[in-house]
């Protein structure tokens, strides 16, 4: 597959995960009212995340992050290469 394909795949999936969030972000609020006016209202909270399950979060957005930057400087150096040898052969 293209890297193009790919970089495309990765940044769709990351602008969907963006989506969501923002969605669900939006809409509790209005959940919380609905909940209320309907009569059922959480009863428990939702239990908070344990610590292992924060690191391995946390490490799952440094190796996407980290990927990401990884494609963008090897796009960038790829660039420059190109650049270079196009210069190189104008020169000759």
């Amino acid at each position: 597959m293209s890297k193009h394909f790919e970089d495309a795949r990765y940044y769709l999936g990351r602008a969907a995960e963006h989506a969501k969030a923002g969605v669900v972000e939006e809409l509790e609020p209005v959940e919380a009212r609905v909940k209320e006016l309907v009569g059922r209202e959480d009863e428990e909270p939702e239990p908070e995340p344990s610590r292992l399950d924060k690191l391995q979060a946390d490490l799952k957005d440094l190796e996407e992050r980290a990927e990401g930057e990884a494609r963008e400087a090897v796009a960038s150096a790829r660039k420059r290469v190109a650049e270079y040898r196009g210069k190189d052969t104008a020169a000759e």
